[in-house]
């Protein structure tokens, strides 16, 4: 039996996922204190108020992975982006109107993915993005990645990213990459 083969990946509903925010929790502080991330535990907590409001939406999904024995070692989780959403406005060239179109089921909103270290390369990512978007009915994903971020710009590409523009997603936000994949 494979390392990869032990991991259990559970699709999460918005109460399933609040019920789990320390598994949540712990792997998104363990992997974006890492370089280039760097974040603080005031960053973190920050993340945690939004998580809080994100997993009361009727349309968040979230995937979990876990060992055998239950240790949190991924996460990942979003929500179809509503026609109001403002991601879409943070591009520092703006995309024709027919690509920034949104009705709420179009686009799938891929706002946190995380993989602890000692279980990187090994599948779990693949498979929690896999969970994760499972049953969506979505066109596609959007997510925004540091470009710095070699490892993880490098998965996005080979499950089909492309990237489509620049942004700085949020106000004192360091320059990111918004990518995109095409689903179906």
């Amino acid at each position: 039996m494979t390392l990869l083969e032990t991991i259990n990946v559970e699709p999460l509903d918005g109460p399933a996922a609040a019920r789990s925010e320390p598994d949540f929790r712990l792997v998104y502080a363990e992997v974006f204190a890492e370089a280039p991330y760097e974040e603080t535990s005031d960053s973190v907590e920050a993340t945690f108020r939004r998580f809080r409001s994100q997993v009361r939406k009727a349309t968040f999904r979230g995937a979990l992975a876990r060992t055998a024995d239950g240790e949190p070692v991924g996460i990942a989780y979003g929500y179809p982006l509503s026609p109001a959403t403002g991601w879409w406005d943070r591009l520092i060239t703006p995309v024709p109107a027919d690509v920034r179109r949104e009705d709420g089921h179009r686009t799938f909103g891929l706002m946190e993915f995380a993989v602890r270290a000692p279980w990187r390369r090994l599948g779990v990512g693949r498979r929690l993005h896999e969970v994760l978007l499972a049953g969506g009915g979505e066109e596609r994903v959007l997510l925004n990645a540091l470009p710095a971020a070699e490892a993880a710009q490098a998965a996005y590409r080979s499950w089909g990213y492309r990237k489509v523009g620049e942004a700085h997603p949020w106000e004192g936000a360091a320059l990111h990459d918004v990518m995109v994949l095409g689903l179906g």
